[in-house]
């Protein structure tokens, strides 16, 4: 569908510099050969939203029979959001689910009172040379939907809403914006896009969400005049109309907020709760490795090896 009449893209250089609240430079994160930039949580903003961590994994070039093993490791409080430009993640957990997800579709798991999983290249992916490039976020949680039971749900990229409009194409991956709703199981009000934008095209964010950012994950944008390469992000004022505009080499960004939350949370490892008893006993759980018995169990088919906890 095309945008909403009643949006006037306008233009980027009719809002204040006052309008971005924030500008946050990711930190590079080595993951053994593998680097990703963190841009949430930062020193100065811990949310967008209800979105609390937010990765850009890659642009990593692997060999054949090369890739990534994440191995099982636990979650509760949050809900992890997959998003792929290039390359494959095998997903499986504790709840059973064997998914392979690739560019352009949603993996979305809500961990709630806990759940594990592991993610790594697939075996077909791994038959040759091969790319990867994606952004992997998590969102914490409501309080009174942090014990919820864990769920997982896979979207193919045919069935996220597409929203187009002169030099833009816009894919929702979750929530709603511009009258379109995706349609993951969500737990508070949200919308998170993937935006591709034609050299000089003009994008507005949507209106109707009281905590909005961008991350620019290709190319380079233009807001109220000023420049933002790859690997930044702004978040902006709330209730103020924003448009970005691409450079000449047009630009990939995702858009993403929604409302925020009641009070901030806190965040150790893997584990996001509104209170230090529940990571607690987290820590305590995936020590004690009572699969099945207590809190954790793993993934039924990948049951050979785990990510110890921290000694942190």
């Amino acid at each position: 569908m095309s945008w909403n009449p009643a949006l006037d893209p306008g233009c980027p250089d009719d809002i204040g510099n006052d309008s971005i609240e924030t500008l946050i430079i990711p930190r590079a994160h080595d993951l053994g050969g593998f680097e990703v930039r963190r841009a949430l949580p930062a020193p100065k903003r811990q949310m967008v939203g209800p979105f609390i961590f937010f990765d850009q994994a890659g642009p990593a070039e692997f060999l054949t029979g090369e890739g990534i093993d994440v191995r099982p490791h636990p979650h509760i409080g949050l809900g992890t959001v997959t998003y792929l430009y290039q390359g494959d993640f095998h997903h499986r957990d504790s709840l059973s689910t064997d998914q392979v997800i690739r560019p352009g579709a949603l993996n979305w798991m809500v961990a709630g009172k806990g759940v594990t999983h592991s993610e790594r290249t697939s075996a077909e992916g791994r038959n040759g040379p091969h790319s990867l490039f994606g952004i992997q976020t998590w969102m914490a949680l409501p309080e009174d939907k942090e014990d919820v039971d864990p769920l997982f749900e896979h979207h193919g990229k045919e069935s996220l809403p597409e929203i187009e409009a002169e030099g833009v194409r816009a894919k929702l991956i979750l929530g709603s914006a511009y009258g379109e709703a995706a349609p993951a199981t969500l737990f508070s009000e949200t919308f998170y896009l993937d935006v591709i934008l034609e050299p000089g095209a003009r994008f507005p964010l949507p209106d109707d969400h009281e905590d909005r950012g961008i991350y620019v994950s290709q190319g380079s944008v233009k807001i109220a005049g000023q420049e933002f390469e790859a690997g930044r992000m702004m978040v902006f004022r709330p209730g103020d109309q924003i448009t970005v505009a691409a450079d000449p080499a047009g630009a990939r960004l995702m858009a993403l907020g929604g409302a925020t939350l009641n009070g901030p949370r806190y965040v150790w490892w893997n584990f996001v709760a509104s209170s230090r008893e529940k990571i607690q006993h987290a820590k305590e759980e995936w020590r004690a490795e009572r699969w099945g018995m207590g809190q954790f169990d793993l993934p039924p088919n990948d049951r050979s090896e785990h990510i110890p906890l921290p000694r942190r």
